[in-house]
């Protein structure tokens, strides 16, 4: 109980020093200082310096900044002016119109990042300033791009996946392919919230544009080509094997360079104002994984995330009981820690409890995955929240309530899979065979 009583601590320490206007970044590493200064053995100093140098020293890492030089781009180039014109006669006559590209480009964008956060920040830079500028309800939007955010970790390829396949020794393809259904499902459960809440809330959204015909809806699609061009060049590059992720990110900034120089968008004054956006947001976004790199390191020298799951297994529960316990640990652990560092640090205990439970390995994958994006909206760690938060000014808890329905959708989806577990294993046991 000691060491949960220092987990506690700590949180109180993080919510008084947020609420007292402490850069996020600062909090997270003031946080781990206190945590292993005054409740372990080790060097405060020496692993505050390792924790920076390793959570930013990363060749995965490099395709964040890229992806955001692209949103950069496309939101300085006006090509993504052009991209919501030629979506808007499809999206008219559906409710909440253009308030679902948030989602679709989460979705899309997540398929070739395989990152929350660069998913968030880029479409929130492409999407933000359009749906504002339209008349869309700010909060409608805001929590859709921190919710629809989460999506890069769950549609393949995904950093978090690679991680959990092997952690549990289990096939990176099939817990790929175990993402595609659910992640289908989470857009559904999305895009209907955003349609039940415009239908509830019509005063708060744009009217509806007079009928198209098919003739003018094909017209303004060409509109849509140059951003169309890009996205399948990237996903292309990515599938038939010529680029890992982070390369392809490259290839984005460079096509979008490409496409909007053709298109005489391009000038010296938005490419360096593009550029020097993406590098603060960047530089910001670091900052803050740095600092929760550190704040990870004392939970783990501290040993509150193993202590929570030893705690859950000494109940020795029934198999949903079980189930129901992990998920409100994973929901603590995502208040102090990343995603893939809950995985990391509980893998060893809480994986043979699932196994002797009777569940699939690659059905947790994707549950505990779902509680990750969960984690990603959760205050006050919520990294996506966090990078809302710089990108708009508004504050984190803000965010989080506008983000609140959609935090809903997501428990509703894992309600789902667990009580229709197919959903996540269909897939993966068509393509290749079942896993006995």
């Amino acid at each position: 109980m000691e060491i949960l009583f220092i987990g506690g601590l700590l949180l109180v320490i993080m919510m008084l020093l947020l609420s007292g206007g402490v850069w996020i970044a600062m909090t997270l590493a003031i946080c781990g200082w206190v945590g292993q200064a005054f409740f372990t053995n080790t060097e405060p100093g020496k692993n505050l310096f390792s924790a920076f140098w390793e959570s930013n020293a990363s060749w995965e890492l490099a395709a964040l900044p890229l992806f955001i030089w692209m949103g950069e781009i496309l939101f300085r180039t006006k090509l993504s002016e052009e991209m919501f014109e030629g979506l808007r006669p499809w999206l008219n006559r559906i409710p909440g119109r253009l308030a679902h590209t948030t989602i679709l480009g989460c979705g899309i964008f997540g398929s070739v990042s395989g990152s929350s956060a660069a998913t968030c920040a880029t479409i929130a830079k492409v999407a933000l300033p359009e749906l504002k500028k339209r008349g869309y309800n700010e909060d409608l939007v805001l929590g859709a791009l921190a919710t629809g955010g989460t999506l890069g970790i769950l549609i393949p390829p995904s950093i978090t996946m690679v991680v959990y396949a092997v952690a549990a020794d289990a096939s990176i393809i099939r817990i790929f392919l175990a993402g595609f259904i659910p992640s289908a499902v989470l857009m559904a459960l999305f895009m209907g919230y955003i349609a039940w809440w415009s239908i509830r809330n019509p005063d708060k959204v744009p009217a509806a544009d007079p009928p198209s015909s098919w003739a003018e809806k094909f017209r303004k699609s060409g509109n849509l080509i140059p951003c169309t061009v890009l996205i399948i060049f990237i996903v292309w590059v990515l599938v038939a094997g010529y680029a890992t992720a982070t390369e392809c990110a490259a290839y984005g900034v460079a096509g979008s360079l490409a496409i909007a120089a053709w298109g005489r968008a391009l000038t010296w004054s938005n490419f360096w104002e593009g550029l020097m956006g993406a590098t603060r947001t960047s530089c910001m976004i670091m900052f803050i994984l740095a600092g929760a790199a550190f704040l990870t390191k004392t939970m783990a020298f501290t040993g509150v995330p193993r202590a929570l799951a030893e705690w859950v297994m000494a109940m020795h529960l029934s198999p949903y009981a079980l189930i129901a316990a992990l998920v409100g640990i994973y929901l603590v652990l995502g208040t102090a820690l990343d995603g893939i560092s809950m995985i990391v640090l509980t893998s060893a205990v809480v994986l043979p409890m699932i196994q002797a439970a009777g569940f699939d390995l690659i059905w947790f994958g994707i549950f505990i995955i779902l509680l990750v994006e969960i984690a990603e909206v959760t205050p006050p760690v919520g990294f996506n929240l966090f990078v809302l938060q710089n990108m708009t000014g508004k504050d984190s808890n803000t965010v989080a309530r506008a983000a609140l329905p959609f935090f809903g959708c997501l428990v509703l989806c894992i309600v789902i899979i667990t009580v229709f577990p197919q959903v996540v294993t269909i897939l993966p046991d068509l393509v290749m065979g079942t896993d006995k």
